[in-house]
């Protein structure tokens, strides 16, 4: 099969066209036949920095988590899933897992789950990875009806489905940006855009809450997550996806508020709880079917062997909405 490799790591590391050995399937696995792919922001990089990281595949790598497509072939042991159905997953692309940039992948049947009805192939596989975290982080701070949900980075990849997930699940939500753009991607959604370059953390929370938001799901993270704990209410939640860094918790501790970290590749790395994430997905896609998630896709269109332009689109930081990849 036709498959986008890359043979060394780097920020000018070139994705090289290859054949390579069509997968066979394996038992509590599927073959899928790929029909999109996305690009997260994880894969830049491992692309980038290869070895740096501790989670990238040994090189010749094939790169990818993201997928949608048609089951070709179902292993021994898979219950729910027949040669034909359309899904979606995010199953490979780091450590030993082969990733998705390829004609076909086969992926652990616990890591997919049948496709949304009523999105495209293109838009499915924008969602598992982003999706996933989103669903994650609100449930992990168990969100309600009644309560205020502040989303940093609420037209980001992860921000704009937890915005569309926290009002699915009752809440009033809140989200930071700045700029036109980002501003119209938050209210399209349902919820009051926040200019974090105009508004400071104590002014806006003095707002539009009577001592703190109740949840702070916290995308940008890093420094930022200062701003998540001055903005979280006493006995409050703060659910993070960019935690590495070093930080004085002491604030946290008087809030008495809790600090949930979400990494939703620990199911692939470790093969812990790989169900969870299926199940999720399943969720996931009812939840889209009912009207109530849709991503955002990049304009632009990219064909397998152009991974390395929808790389590039990524990187320029000019994208808006979830770049995919076609074969």
């Amino acid at each position: 099969m036709k498959a986008m490799l890359l043979n060394s790591y780097g920020e000018n590391a070139n994705f090289e066209v290859s054949e390579i050995a069509k997968p066979e399937v394996t038992a509590n696995h599927v073959l899928v036949k790929i029909v999109a792919s996305s690009v997260n922001t994880i894969d830049m990089m491992i692309k980038n920095m290869g070895t740096d990281l501790p989670l990238s595949p040994a090189t010749p790598a094939l790169l990818g988590m993201d997928f949608s497509g048609v089951i070709e072939a179902v292993g021994e042991g898979v219950e729910g899933f027949n040669v034909g159905d359309e899904v979606y997953g995010c199953a490979g692309g780091l450590a030993d897992l082969p990733g998705t940039l390829a004609e076909y992948i086969v992926a652990d049947s616990n890591l997919v789950a049948h496709k949304p009805k009523g999105l495209t192939m293109r838009e499915t596989a924008a969602l598992p990875l982003v999706a996933i975290t989103a669903y994650e982080g609100l449930t992990r701070a168990g969100v309600k009806a009644g309560q205020k949900v502040l989303v940093h980075g609420g037209s980001g990849g992860v921000g704009h489905l937890a915005v569309q997930l926290a009002k699915y699940f009752g809440a009033e939500v809140f989200a930071t940006g700045t700029g036109e753009n980002q501003k119209a991607i938050v209210e399209k959604f349902g919820a009051t855009f926040i200019d974090f370059k105009t508004e400071k953390v104590a002014d806006y929370t003095a707002k539009y809450t009577d001592g703190g938001f109740d949840v702070v799901f916290d995308t940008v993270g890093g420094p930022n997550l200062t701003n998540s704990i001055e903005a979280v209410a006493l006995n409050g939640h703060i659910s993070t996806t960019v935690s590495l860094c070093e930080l004085d918790l002491t604030p946290l501790h008087f809030k008495g508020a809790t600090l949930h970290v979400v990494f939703m590749l620990i199911p692939m790395l470790h093969n812990f709880k790989r169900d969870v994430h299926g199940n999720v997905l399943e969720r996931l896609a009812e939840i889209s079917n009912e009207g109530h998630l849709t991503p955002i896709v990049d304009e632009n269109s990219f064909s397998l062997e152009q991974v390395g332009d929808a790389y590039a689109h990524l990187q320029s930081g000019k994208a808006i909405g979830k770049i995919v990849v076609e074969n």
